[in-house]
């Protein structure tokens, strides 16, 4: 089994019950959520967007490999409405978007996977929920905690945590 951190985005429809589904997808086919992090409201990362982003950060005990953990991520997120537009380059909203920001401290490097999230130091959004879950998780590249990364962090986009969370 493999402790897998997961990031959740979502600027589009019900986001809060689209995380709700979310998990219980996840749980029921990637592996067991062992935590989970503060709903935080982040601004649009490298694009434009009328609506901010919701973010947290899924922890997933799982015996799936990367590929499959993968694999049933982006179907998750197809039955959860996201449409992938080819045509258009860079960042668009979305009604759920799972990375995985790290697959325990294995680094990966696929045509399809690259792990540890190659953008996860550049991103205050996935950052800040992963300082909550694990500030003391080692990126396996970098050799440097999650709150280190955080500390250093150029991204100076807001993020806060949404006050019904405790």
């Amino acid at each position: 089994m493999e402790r897998c951190y997961i990031l959740f985005g979502s600027n589009m429809g019900d986001s809060d019950q689209i995380f709700a589904q979310a998990c219980l997808l996840i749980n029921n086919r990637c592996g067991h959520v062992v935590q989970v992090s503060a709903a935080y409201e982040s601004e649009p990362w490298g694009f434009e967007a009328e609506r901010w982003f919701l973010n947290r950060v899924v922890v997933v005990e799982t015996g799936l490999a990367p590929e499959a953990l993968l694999q049933q991520l982006l179907d998750i997120e197809r039955e959860l409405g996201r449409v992938r537009h080819p045509e258009i380059e860079g960042y668009a909203s979305r009604t759920a978007d799972l990375d995985v920001l790290y697959y325990g401290d294995h680094v990966i490097c696929t045509e399809t996977l690259t792990v540890p999230h190659p953008r996860l130091h550049l991103r205050r959004f996935a950052l800040v929920p992963m300082c909550e879950v694990a500030p003391d998780f080692v990126h396996p590249v970098l050799q440097l905690t999650q709150a280190e990364l955080l500390q250093h962090c150029p991204d100076e986009g807001l993020v806060r945590r949404l006050e019904n969370e405790e």
